[in-house]
């Protein structure tokens, strides 16, 4: 159960950001690749910018990425209105820690929302934010053997 996210959701489009605010949640960290864009495509889709800046107007919005490319880096950060930290080594929380420390966030007050159960939902658990596993916001175009892939690691989350 300890891997087990507080809520399981098709994409972050049925994130109810109302219900979040209510229950004292003040800022929304998410992961990068195939949770906010398509794996390393290095930008937003229109829609996906839409409802960030509808996210932005009620929550601390921020990205905790395990990408290390440099150039892939710099263009991510040059669409992103919002902070982003790269390499942070999930479901390490060193990294995350410190920018959460940086940005003034609590734990209690925080919802870490990712694609990936071993990765970002462990990394939020063991910092004891909420926790939101979304689908991949490509999953209509992914190929097989990568959608195998997700729902065997999501298929192992139910034996903890």
């Amino acid at each position: 159960m300890f891997i087990k996210p507080d809520y399981n959701l098709k994409s972050i489009y049925d994130i109810d950001l109302e219900d979040l605010k209510n229950k004292g949640i003040k800022a929304l960290l998410f992961d990068l690749d195939s949770t906010l864009m398509g794996s390393k495509t290095g930008f937003y889709t229109d829609k996906t910018l839409a409802w960030l800046d509808k996210a932005k107007e009620l929550f601390f919005v921020g990205v905790v990425s395990n990408n290390n490319n440099p150039l892939y880096i710099e263009k991510v950060k040059s669409c992103s209105s919002f902070p982003v930290v790269f390499c942070a080594h999930k479901p390490d929380t060193k990294v995350t820690e410190k920018f959460m420390q940086q940005n003034g966030l609590t734990p209690e007050s925080t919802c870490f929302i990712g694609d990936r159960p071993l990765t970002d939902i462990l990394c939020g658990k063991n910092l004891g934010c909420k926790t939101i596993l979304v689908d991949s916001i490509t999953a209509d175009i992914e190929k097989p053997i990568v959608r195998f892939v997700r729902w065997l690691e999501r298929l192992s989350i139910k034996n903890f």
